[in-house]
């Protein structure tokens, strides 16, 4: 951890001259190869989504989530209408350019210019998006678009008890930074709170990992991947759990 001393010979955090807050992300399209990314819309992208999670029959994505799993479309979109068209959170509709459909969603939330820290949450991949190129992809796009924007830290927490969650963000290249004890209520239950990250120097690296594996020809006939995330991210990561 890189830090300074002062004229006091006390230890203090290394300066960050010229530091000015990023703007917010705007609602606004991204564009990759295999998905893209649009603000989400109840009525353009809800019954999509609504089709898409049904094929989740035990409800097993929403377990983890605060909200859901929902009785029908009409309480589905009811909540979409009250929830998803703030500012923070920040939802997208991610879109498979290959079927036109949208097939999940992702947000930004806890967005704090002042310091230059993002969120990236409310991950909800339905099974048509699953262990897709386009779901890596859609996290690809959140997160260079937040360090394109110049935050300086991009988070990811999740409840400890998901385990695919917590291997996703390592997956992913975000460091392992600890948990949380009784950080939240939800649905009725206690949640620890598993904290990952990623910080502005490391995305350079992580860019071209990304870019290394969403690459054509990191996949043959059958679209199978040659090289895993895992491995290209694997030198990046400062901590594991």
């Amino acid at each position: 951890m890189q830090s300074e001393t002062n004229s006091l010979g006390q230890t203090v955090g290394f300066a960050v001259p010229n530091w000015q807050p990023p703007r917010l992300p705007a609602r606004e399209t991204m564009q990759g190869r295999f998905c893209r990314l649009e603000p989400l819309h109840p009525d353009q992208h809800g019954k999509d989504l609504f089709q898409a999670n049904s094929l989740d029959a035990e409800g097993r994505n929403w377990t983890y989530l605060p909200y859901g799993p929902f009785a029908g479309f009409e309480e589905y979109t009811k909540w979409l209408g009250q929830y998803v068209t703030s500012q923070d959170p920040m939802f997208f509709a991610i879109i498979d350019q290959a079927t036109n459909k949208a097939v999940g969603v992702c947000s930004y939330l806890r967005i704090d210019p002042k310091h230059g820290s993002i969120e990236v949450g409310h991950i909800n991949f339905s099974p048509l998006l699953q262990g897709k190129p386009a779901a890596t992809e859609a996290m690809f796009l959140m997160m260079q678009h937040a360090f394109e924007l110049g935050y300086r830290r991009y988070e990811w927490k999740c409840n400890s008890f998901n385990a695919k969650s917590r291997k996703a963000a390592q997956r992913l290249g975000l460091s392992y930074e600890g948990i949380f004890r009784q950080a939240a209520v939800y649905k009725g239950r206690n949640r620890d709170t598993a904290w990952y990250a990623a910080i502005d120097e490391e995305w350079p690296a992580l860019k071209s990992a990304f870019q290394t594996w969403l690459d054509p020809a990191n996949f043959d006939q059958n679209n199978q991947q040659k090289t895993s995330l895992s491995a290209l991210t694997a030198s990046i990561l400062k901590n594991r759990g």
